[in-house]
Parts: structure tokens; sequence; C-alpha cells
């Protein structure tokens, strides 16, 4: 039997974010989300929304915390879809909250992200990302951009006490 052919996908360009690029981008989200909405709590995606969102909660002056919805995350391989492996913060329930996650493509994460703050009762939900990368829409975004994103907390990981390239942004990495 001949081998099987796979179409190839487009090839995407790669953004390789730095940190001062990143400060720039959560000061301008942080400012976007201030002209239209008071959020009381600020809630971050992890684990890469994590690190936009404690930034933004900082320029905004407000309490930070997380929800953990992923695909990767203890899993072997990469799920389908994301799955919310925690539970909304209790400080949620009757506060406006901003949820924060560093990319949007399609939305499964974050519309799981606002199932789950919403179950938590929280009174008005808004959602918020560093860079809008497909056709879902967050209420806020700092950039809108057609590519792939390596972040600068995220580029290396440490193996045996060094620091080396994150595989997951090389061959089969899923990025």
């Amino acid at each position: 039997m001949p081998p099987r052919k796979t179409p190839a996908l487009p090839v995407r360009d790669t953004l390789h974010v730095d940190w001062p690029l990143f400060g720039e981008l959560s000061r301008a989200l942080a400012l976007k989300v201030s002209k239209e909405f008071d959020p009381e709590i600020v809630v971050g995606i992890a684990t890469a929304g994590v690190v936009p969102g404690a930034a933004v909660a900082a320029m905004l002056d407000r309490p930070f915390h997380s929800i953990l919805v992923s695909r990767r995350y203890r899993a072997e391989a990469v799920r389908e879809t994301p799955a919310v492996l925690s539970a909304a913060p209790p400080e949620v329930h009757g506060r406006r909250v901003l949820i924060v996650d560093e990319t949007c493509n399609g939305g499964d994460t974050m519309r799981l992200a606002r199932a789950a703050i919403v179950n938590g009762g929280a009174s008005e939900v808004r959602t918020a990302v560093s860079f809008r990368t497909g056709p879902y829409k967050p209420d806020f975004h700092a950039l809108e951009m057609d590519s792939d994103i390596v972040l600068p907390w995220d580029r290396e990981t440490i193996v045996d006490g060094e620091l080396r390239p994150n595989p997951k942004y090389g061959p089969g990495g899923g990025y």
C-alpha cells in the first residue's frame, strides 16, 4: 500500500515576543479595558494566560486569580478540545470579572473559562487577550494577527539544569 499523502498545512509566520513588547501589549490591553469596563477581579487562564492576566490586573489595581483550562496540561497528547481542570475562584461570585488569556483562535478555551466563571456566580464577565489570532472575538485584544506566537516565558524550558528550546515549538510540537 502506498504511503498516505497528507495535504500540506498553510505556513504561518511566527512572532517571537520579547519582554518589552509583552509589556507594551499588556499596557495597551489594560488601557483598552479601562475605557469600557471596570472589573472587580481579573482571572487569567492558566497556564499561558496567567502572565498577561497578572500584568493587566496589576495595571488596573485589581485582585488576580486564575483558572486552569487547557488542551495540554497533564495530558500525554494534546486534547482535541480543552478541559476545565480547576473550579472558578469563589471570589468571582457577585463580581464583575475580566478573563485574560494570551491568545485566542477558535475560542474553545475562552468559552469554557467564561462558562465556569458565569457558573461561579459572576455578575458580569468580559474577555481579553494579548493576541487575537483567529475568528473568535474577545471583548478586548491588544493585537490582531495571523501568526504563531512564541512568548518570552514559554520559549525555553529547563532540562537537566539547563535552558533548552521548548520542544512544543519545534517540528511536531503542535505550534
